[in-house]
């Protein structure tokens, strides 16, 4: 055998070679199957090396270093600048609302009772506006300026029969002789008796044409109002009886009406009932609403008014949104203190406008005194001047004046 010929037995390497890739090439391609690291993992033997080190742990080992962040003043002042002006602040505004002042009397004091018109964004004092608003509104409230115009009331006809029946005036010749009588017969002996300071009761106007129009101004008042008029304090259902105002339940007590001072108020009623009121007209202004101003002059201390209206709980009335609300009684018992409702019932007392006696300019104007006496055991509101008025005056006085504000808003809070 040659031996440089190849051999051709089974053994050969190259011919195993050539046979296995022939038959590898002849064959269907099998997919292959790469393991996972779970599958390493689970297969990988158990040693008591311990586990590597991340490298987000190994960071949290190295001392970290403390990061500054640039404020807004370094970002501004690291700007480049530009035409555009200058944002406004939040603190600005801020600012504006910590030095609000009142339009009215230029103070920042008392800012419980400071309220902001919801379209210029002033201030006010509810004191210091006309008409007093009793409390801060709940709802959107717009100051007199902003405000949309209010129309003129309607007036009242000036025509007796409709007037002597809005009033419930009984004309009596007969009465009206004997309160003349009377009333010549009490300016004698208030004359004797003036040092004492004693009531006077009122002087009408002679002219009837000029009485009819001073009620009749009032009547234009109290029907744009929706009050009927009433002279007296009324008592209505499940509102205070009449049982519970006891003046002798008032803390500190309240001055008893004098015998003489009665019947001067007695002599007062008598002409009120005969159609004679005091010389007092009643004006509606854009402004301030209804005021009451003098028509014709009047001498100090003479009555005026009884302020009347239905009596209440003043806890029944600590949410009521009146602005002519007034204290009858301050007891020792919150729960016993009563106000004067005039909302549905009342006379011109109503009308009268509060004096600002949070400044000096306004506790001038005052020119009429409200006073509270124990008559026959009862508590009554009387208003009274307290100084000569002149025809053509308005009239002013200090709302709530003998019980302080900070006595009437402590008494409310403890029912809000």
């Amino acid at each position: 055998m040659d031996p440089a010929a190849p051999s051709s037995s089974p053994s050969s390497p190259q011919l195993g070679r050539k046979r296995t890739t022939a038959s590898t090439l002849e064959e269907p391609l099998t997919p292959k199957r790469h393991c996972s690291m779970d599958d390493v993992m689970r297969r990988a033997p158990v040693v008591d090396a311990p586990p590597p080190v991340s490298r987000a742990a190994s960071t949290l080992e190295e001392p970290l270093t403390p990061q500054r962040y640039s404020s807004l003043d370094d970002v501004m002042r690291r700007a480049p600048a530009v035409d555009a002006p200058p944002p406004v602040a939040r603190e600005r505004v801020y600012t504006y609302y910590e030095t609000l002042l009142c339009e009215t009397c230029g103070s920042a004091d008392r800012e419980d009772d400071l309220i902001l018109c919801d379209r210029c964004d002033r201030g006010h004092h509810t004191f210091c506006l006309r008409p007093i608003v009793s409390q801060v509104p709940i709802g959107p409230w717009f100051c007199p300026i902003c405000a949309p115009p209010i129309q003129a009331p309607k007036s009242f006809p000036v025509n007796e029969r409709k007037i002597f029946n809005f009033f419930g005036i009984q004309k009596d010749e007969q009465d009206a002789q004997a309160a003349e009588y009377a009333r010549r017969r009490r300016k004698r002996s208030l004359v004797m008796h003036k040092k004492r300071r004693r009531i006077l009761p009122f002087v009408p106007s002679e002219d009837g044409a000029r009485r009819l129009k001073q009620l009749a101004s009032l009547a234009s008042a109290l029907t744009t109002s929706k009050t009927e008029f009433c002279n007296e304090l009324t008592y209505m259902p499940n509102m205070a009886p009449r049982s519970s105002n006891l003046a002798r339940l008032e803390v500190g007590g309240i001055q008893v009406l004098h015998k003489e001072d009665k019947e001067s108020l007695e002599l007062c009623t008598t002409m009120q009932k005969r159609g004679e009121f005091p010389p007092l007209l009643v004006v509606y202004d854009s402004q301030e609403g209804f005021t009451v101003q003098a028509d014709g002059n009047i001498k100090d201390m003479t009555f005026l008014a009884e302020y009347s209206g239905d009596v209440d709980y003043l806890e029944n009335r600590a949410n009521d949104d009146c602005d002519c609300l007034m204290t009858l009684l301050l007891s020792a018992n919150p729960s016993q203190n009563l106000v004067i409702c005039p909302d549905k019932w009342g006379n011109i007392s109503r009308f009268f406008s509060g004096i600002n006696n949070h400044t000096p300019d306004g506790k001038k104007k005052k020119n009429v005194k409200c006073v509270r006496y124990n008559i026959d055991g009862e508590s009554h509101v009387l208003l009274v001047a307290c100084r000569d008025i002149a025809c053509g005056d308005k009239l002013y006085y200090d709302y709530n004046g003998f019980a302080t504000q900070e006595i009437i808003m402590t008494e409310i809070d403890k029912f809000l």
